[in-house]
């Protein structure tokens, strides 16, 4: 009896997708690592913890997909956008971050980012979105997306006869005074005190990534990046003891 024919091998990708990943937290980063390295058609080529780090490692290897935060610990990573974009034009920037308010999601698309996704996305879903973005996608958030057609909508909203644009404006306008929820100033208090996302959620009964959304949102009311912003802003509204 004629031995059976064996099975063909399956295909290899025929293109490696080179990825950057610039992420400051060292559990995310090692979470993000191991979902890239396990995928065949993946290659990491750029790993940083900082801003510094992250331009100092760009002109080392072609990017073709740049996963970045924007709260770096020290500085912005629109900087990191801004030079990628500069030193390899082909290289497809992807945000990924907890803030998803307008002063971060306009100047991220502004810099050239193609697509902005907020952590609340899994490591498998990222995965996902980095060859979306390769293939020429732009994948963002729907709160994001909402946000930014709002936008669009309110400025193409036709003005009453008489009325000046924000930018004729001779006082600005005053600064609405800031309220958080109760589980939001729970979560401020524990963030303040240095407590991490787990720590947070863990002591809260909820899952770190809701915890990430309520950081989201406090710093969208307090109009702030970074924690140590946070605290000053909330002690100057009274939110948090002097």
């Amino acid at each position: 009896m004629p031995a059976a024919p064996e099975a063909a091998p399956l295909p290899l990708p025929t293109t490696t997708i080179r990825v950057g990943l610039v992420e400051d937290d060292a559990k995310t980063r090692a979470i993000l690592e191991r979902a890239i390295a396990d995928q065949a058609d993946m290659q990491l080529v750029l790993q940083a913890a900082s801003r510094e780090q992250a331009l100092a490692l760009l002109p080392r290897a072609p990017l073709d997909v740049l996963l970045v935060d924007l709260g770096l610990p020290d500085g912005s990573g629109l900087d990191v956008i801004t030079a990628a974009r500069r030193q390899w034009p082909d290289c497809s920037v992807l945000v990924s971050t907890i803030f998803g308010d307008e002063m971060h999601v306009l100047p991220s698309i502004e810099a050239g980012a193609m697509g902005y996704l907020l952590k609340d996305a899994s490591a498998p879903g990222l995965v996902d979105e980095i060859r979306s973005v390769h293939a020429g996608g732009s994948p963002i958030s729907p709160m994001v997306a909402r946000k930014i057609l709002a936008r669009t909508a309110l400025r193409q909203a036709p003005r009453e006869p008489g009325a000046h644009p924000p930018s004729e404006r001779t006082t600005p306008p005053q600064r609405p005074t800031v309220t958080l929820s109760p589980r939001e100033h729970e979560v401020l208090l524990r963030v303040s005190k240095g407590f991490t996302a787990e720590e947070t959620a863990a002591a809260l009964g909820i899952s770190p990534s809701t915890v990430l959304t309520f950081v989201r949102r406090i710093y969208a009311k307090l109009e702030v990046n970074t924690r140590a912003e946070a605290i000053l802003e909330a002690q100057r509204h009274g939110i948090l003891p002097q």
